[in-house]
């Protein structure tokens, strides 16, 4: 698992520009107008080596009554218990304030390792700016300009000397990590409790992380399986369990630990917001996805209501084209026993290789019959490809004008390799390179 910084503060404090300028891209929305992020934002990082997921919040605002920053309080709160690391930022130019203190109060009570910085704080000469901040009663003040940089190279450093280590997997290689993913109440223990009820060797259960999520390894018809529970039995405090629905961190981590996710949909109520936040996620990390529609038996069907359900939930969930679909009922065991099934190919075909010879034998045939749109009234030409790597599987295209491959073009290769490879519950990289480039 990767560990997990969660940046805080104040609205305005310059938390997306710190996350933009670690992550070292503009992923966040950065405007001088406070509460411009509502939601929880994240990236994957590599710094120096290490490797960790930070998460930018909206702005907390512990006197705030505002219904907006309620719950931009309360996403930042959830955002605080579930990580490793924690970034309280604070604002220089207008010093300290009623809920700095505030908030230093609550992160106390959390127990976690909280660097605190003082953004905004351009170069030494205005360094005095941060004395007030230590009435925090805190031992170290990081002063840092996350707009030019200053003082961060001193801040990662020592962050990354506390970063937890990446836990090794300790179970078989080939048993397929299976993770069971959707909002409260859609039917996850149902559905854990169904599989494990058939399984014929129930060999351990074993903690997965700190905080109580039960990973268990069971095996049918020969076939190992790590089954990661999201739903977790877990110490929750009464913040998380009220807030549940906003639970994008617990997801986070189950996602970057699985092969294959199960992403559970409530038959009556259809694909919601979250449900499409957290498909998002899965496609995101390139892993295998099943999309696995619970409560079947409570729905009134005709011979066309299926096909009709998987219409709407394909529009709904347009980046997981690729997921099959199944209708299931947890509490009677319909279908159930296909999601191993399912798992099976799904696993298979993260780990697919085409060879190169076949692969380019099928790229030109499909270049030929479509080739790629003019890049500035000159023709792009696509002449070599090749698997680079698996899951997700990835490949790298050789052409002239990397920057004039349309996305529609894009797409357009991607459904022609499932044509002919397959690649089923599997999200497919291209990646392209400008001919010669590294030779």
């Amino acid at each position: 698992m990767k560990p997990i910084i969660a940046i805080v503060g104040r609205p305005n404090v310059g938390k997306s520009a710190l996350f933009n300028r670690i992550v070292g891209e503009k992923k966040a929305i950065v405007a001088n107008e406070p509460g411009v992020t509502r939601d929880r934002n994240y990236a994957d990082v590599e710094w120096e080596g290490s490797v960790f997921t930070l998460i930018d919040t909206g702005g907390f605002e512990p006197v705030s009554k505002d219904r907006i920053f309620i719950q931009m309080r309360e996403q930042c709160q959830l955002a605080m218990e579930e990580a490793d690391v924690v970034f309280f930022v604070m604002d220089g130019k207008e010093g300290l304030t009623p809920s700095d203190k505030e908030i230093a109060h609550i992160l106390r009570r959390q127990n976690k390792t909280v660097f605190f910085i003082v953004n905004k704080i351009d170069d030494p000469k205005h360094e005095g700016k941060v004395y007030e901040f230590y009435g925090l009663g805190m031992e170290r003040i990081y002063p840092i300009s996350a707009e030019h940089r200053y003082g961060l190279d001193e801040l990662m450093e020592d962050m990354i000397k506390i970063l937890p280590q990446r836990t090794e997997e300790k179970w078989h290689r080939e048993a397929s990590r299976v993770a069971v993913i959707g909002r409260p109440n859609v039917g996850k223990s149902s559905l854990i409790n169904r599989l494990l009820g058939y399984r014929r060797v129930l060999v351990d259960e074993v903690p997965g992380t700190t905080r109580d999520a039960i990973d268990t390894f069971f095996e049918k018809d020969g076939k190992k399986y790590i089954l990661i529970d999201t739903a977790g039995i877990r110490r929750k405090s009464r913040i998380s369990l009220r807030l549940e629905k906003y639970s994008i961190v617990e997801a986070l981590r189950t996602i970057d630990r699985c092969q294959v996710a199960l992403l559970l949909l409530d038959s009556k109520e259809g694909v919601t917001d979250q449900d499409a936040h957290i498909g998002g996620f899965i496609h995101e990390k390139g892993k295998g996805c099943i999309l696995v529609v619970n409560k079947w038996d409570l729905i009134e069907k005709d011979s066309k209501t299926m096909v009709a359900f998987e219409k709407r939930i394909y529009g709904d969930l347009k980046y997981l084209s690729y997921a099959p679909i199944l209708f299931i009922s947890a509490v009677t065991g319909q279908r159930v026993l296909k999601i191993l099934d399912a798992v099976d190919e799904v696993t298979k075909q993260t780990q697919k290789r085409i060879p190169t010879s076949p692969l380019n034998k099928h790229f030109r045939t499909w270049v030929e019959h479509n080739p790629p749109p003019l890049h500035k009234n000159r023709n792009v030409k696509l002449s070599y490809i090749t698997q680079v790597s698996i899951g997700p599987p990835t490949f790298m295209i050789s052409t002239n004008y990397p920057e004039g491959i349309h996305f529609s073009y894009e797409r357009f290769l991607t459904n022609q390799m499932r044509e002919t490879f397959g690649f089923q519950g599997v999200p497919i990289r291209l990646q392209f390179r400008k001919k010669g480039k590294g030779r």
